[in-house]
């Protein structure tokens, strides 16, 4: 029997490309085609491809022939948030329904089996929600090309620093350190900011370079890193931050991403630069970690509530744009001028090098052959008794010498 040959799909970049040529948002692909805002997301990136049915689907949505009216689900600002994934492409954790039984199984799925809760929504309620603290949710529109380089970073810095300050507390518990990580991460991301600003996901961008900036090793030698941070005033959130800090940092960043910020476990995986096995494993070590010692945390939905508490009961300020960014420009004028007068040193030591050096070759000297046949030298001895009369008759003698030696006048 002959398959049916399946119909051509573009590459993932290009159907990216033509979803947004169209005005579409993930959430207007998954409402059409029935799927979750994840699956058209993984799509997206290559690690699924839809089949059947969602695939002819998917390919009349991208080249036009099946119209679709875009909509705004919730508003956010024009700039992705310090938690979301790509560029438009914030994970979906409150939709439970299934993938299509016909797509290529997620990567997830090859990992150990998980919590069945791996992914729960915050419980709602009063409490604080990790999209308003740590992680804001909303769908970022994308960026209008009528803002400079100085507003689109001021924007992307005032959406994403307070909820990453608040992470990089999580992650170090130090007040300090967690503000130096975010401005230093965004005064490399104005350096680099024709990068960052092409980049698929700007956001995510910093927050790894936050990330990894506040779990450098080389902090444990700085003076004032030697000594602990006061805790948290409340003993439950001392007692939480406690056990986070035991936690090897790869788990505890694993953690923070993923019942912290809101990532799925293959974002999760990529950010810590690890497989989704190993990134799902991490996360139940993790886990199993903070239940022991707090078993009223045993629950994700528990668990993602008090992240949230802990991180907004510090009052932690990130400090304002224009700030981070005349520092930014001040490190980099500071590193040119360094990098200027180490070349005129260097130039100066070669043209000295050059107007000492010899300008002819001059052979070296042979080293000594040792003459041998040689009697060696001895030494006089006491004088005999004829040598001494003998010595006396001279000395007694004329000053001219003997007679028969001095020369008479003829």
């Amino acid at each position: 029997m002959t398959r049916t040959p399946e119909t051509p799909l573009p590459s993932p970049k290009e159907c990216r490309r033509l979803r947004e040529a169209q005005s579409l948002s993930q959430a207007d692909v998954a409402a059409v085609l029935g799927v979750t805002r994840a699956t058209v997301r993984s799509w997206e990136n290559g690690r699924t491809t839809p089949r059947g049915t969602n695939r002819d689907a998917y390919v009349r949505l991208l080249t036009g022939a099946q119209k679709v009216t875009p909509h705004q689900e919730h508003p956010a600002p024009a700039l992705v948030g310090a938690a979301t994934g790509p560029v438009q492409a914030s994970p979906d954790r409150a939709e439970p329904a299934p993938e299509p039984p016909s797509e290529t199984p997620p990567a997830s799925e090859l990992a150990p089996e998980p919590d069945p809760e791996l992914g729960p929504d915050p419980a709602p309620g009063p409490e604080p929600e990790l999209g308003s603290e740590l992680s804001p949710e909303a769908e970022p529109e994308p960026l209008s090309p009528s803002l400079t380089p100085d507003q689109a970073f001021d924007a992307l810095y005032a959406f994403c620093a307070p909820a990453l300050v608040r992470q990089t507390y999580l992650l170090t518990g130090r007040r300090e350190l967690a503000r130096e990580s975010v401005e230093c991460a965004f005064q490399l991301a104005w350096y680099r900011w024709p990068e960052v600003a092409m980049d698929r996901d700007p956001a995510g961008w910093v927050r790894a370079t936050a990330h990894e900036f506040a779990l450098s090793p080389w902090h444990r030698l700085r003076p004032r890193h030697r000594n602990p941070e006061p805790p948290p005033a409340a003993p439950a959130d001392r007692a939480l931050l406690d056990v986070l800090l035991q936690l090897p940092p790869v788990y505890r960043r694993t953690l923070l991403l993923y019942d912290g910020v809101g990532l799925d476990l293959p974002e999760t995986a990529a950010e810590t630069e690890a497989s989704t096995p190993a990134a799902a494993n991490r996360l139940l070590h993790a886990r199993e970690a903070v239940a022991t010692r707090l078993p009223e945390l045993a629950e994700p939905k528990e668990l993602h509530r008090r992240l949230a508490e802990v991180a907004s009961a510090e009052r932690l300020h990130a400090a304002k744009p224009t700030t981070v960014r005349w520092g930014g420009e001040q490190r980099a004028r500071h590193w040119t001028r360094a990098a200027i007068a180490f070349t005129v040193v260097l130039i100066g030591a070669t043209t000295l090098t050059l107007r000492t050096a010899p300008d002819h070759y001059e052979p070296p000297l042979a080293p000594g052959a040792t003459v041998h046949g040689v009697p060696p030298r001895v030494a006089p001895g006491p004088l005999s008794a004829e040598q001494l009369a003998l010595r006396a008759k001279l000395k007694g003698e004329t000053v001219s010498g003997p007679e028969r030696l001095v020369p008479e006048a003829g």
